[in-house]
């Protein structure tokens, strides 16, 4: 079986938000998967997908703290027609990623018991976001 799906996620402010949520309640086909795998891709270049810890409400925090002092807005980038944001967002996205994989069993992200599936929004001023999901499995 394969399932192919376009959606879009609410706009977000700038940072990293879990949205495993909305991924899985956007392919309800999912829990009819034995085993598979699942490839998230996020159509932007100013905002990436990533797995990571889901559980400490620091964590969100931290990143975006870490990925500014990489990428910070006062580098002297000469992309600047977008805005002071824009540069340093197409960076993160590029360090963090556009797409992830995730394997399935009996219907079920194999995610670990800390993981969950973040939007790093890059942006200060971002509308929703869209991800292609594509589901294949039996």
């Amino acid at each position: 079986m394969w399932v192919h799906k376009e959606f879009r996620l609410p706009a977000f402010r700038r940072g990293f938000h879990l949205v495993t949520r909305h991924v899985c309640e956007a392919l309800p086909e999912l829990k009819n998967v034995r085993v598979g795998l699942l490839h998230v891709f996020i159509r932007h270049t100013s905002a990436s997908i990533s797995i990571n810890e889901n559980a400490d409400p620091d964590v969100p925090a931290d990143l975006e703290q870490a990925v500014n002092a990489v990428a910070p807005e006062s580098f002297p980038y000469t992309h600047t027609i977008e805005g002071p944001d824009d540069m340093p967002a197409h960076v993160k996205s590029v360090l963090i990623g556009s797409s992830i994989s995730i394997p399935i069993h009996d219907g079920r992200l194999c995610l670990g018991t800390w993981q969950g599936i973040y939007l790093g929004e890059h942006r200060n001023h971002a509308d929703g976001r869209s991800l292609v999901l594509t589901l294949q499995g039996e």
